[in-house]
């Protein structure tokens, strides 16, 4: 037997190998994740979280690591869509991660398609493009960032480095949400609030209309709230006030002072 038909012998071995265990494996860890009670995920995110990459690898990165796909995909969540309950109902997140946040990848997917832009990343191209593709871009990333400033552990304070930044630029964190709900219930229409680090490294509570992203001020977001209102009219309707109340008890802390933490080290 040649080399060249040994090393196809083994290529169908491992094809069929993993066609018949280790997929099937894969989808029945996916389903039985999905049943778990959402305090056991909670708990599984918060022991084996790791860093999340806000950014989609470029095609020619992808590869480089050899993968396929070059396309926008939307990013899995770090808890089951029931998991933000009662503060955001598993309907909440099926019509706003499921619907709104999908639509806004296929719409950037099918404007890049076949473009030169194809070939640049989220952040390079909210640095480049404007109109309906900065808008679609933007929107991607905004969601892609509001769902990891949420967790169904959240809640409570800052601690930290940047509960001392808090208290710094803010007087106290009381200060802080007290400045961040007038800012909310302030803002006119659709768009999204941010805490960002400027480039003088001050801490502030930025306000932006429709899909604007502070990187576009070479602003850093360290926390955004999503006030569009499919953001939360399924559970609040027009309330906004009791949507910002509800937003405290499932903020994601341990990743606001890890973007807070990682621009300090640098």
């Amino acid at each position: 037997m040649t080399r060249a038909r040994r090393v196809t012998g083994l290529r169908r071995f491992f094809t069929l190998f993993s066609a018949s265990l280790i997929y099937p494996a894969l989808l029945f860890f996916n389903r039985f994740y999905s049943l778990l009670p959402s305090a056991w995920c909670a708990t599984a995110h918060t022991c084996f979280a790791v860093p999340y990459k806000l950014g989609f690898m470029k095609s020619n990165e992808a590869k480089k690591n050899n993968q396929e796909f070059s396309a926008f995909q939307l990013p899995v969540l770090a808890y089951p869509m029931d998991g933000l309950e009662p503060h955001l109902s598993r309907e909440t997140m099926e019509y706003h991660y499921g619907k709104h946040h999908d639509k806004y990848i296929k719409t950037l997917n099918q404007m890049l398609s076949g473009t030169a832009n194809a070939e640049l990343s989220l952040e390079e191209l909210m640095n480049t493009a404007d109109g309906k593709l900065y808008n679609n871009a933007a929107q991607v990333w905004n969601h892609n960032f509001y769902w990891n400033c949420l967790s169904p552990a959240g809640g409570g304070e800052p601690q930290g480095l940047l509960a001392e930044a808090i208290k710094k630029h803010f007087g106290s964190f009381h200060v802080f949400k007290g400045t961040f709900y007038q800012a909310a219930m302030a803002h006119f229409g659709s768009g999204w609030l941010w805490l960002v680090q400027n480039e003088k490294g001050k801490l502030q509570i930025q306000s932006t209309a429709n899909a604007v992203n502070p990187l576009r001020k070479k602003q850093l977001p360290l926390l955004t709230c999503d006030l569009w209102e499919h953001a939360y009219y399924i559970d609040y309707r027009h309330d906004r006030a009791n949507y910002i109340d509800a937003f405290w008890n499932i903020v994601n802390w341990d990743f606001v002072e890890q973007q807070f933490d990682n621009e300090i080290e640098k």
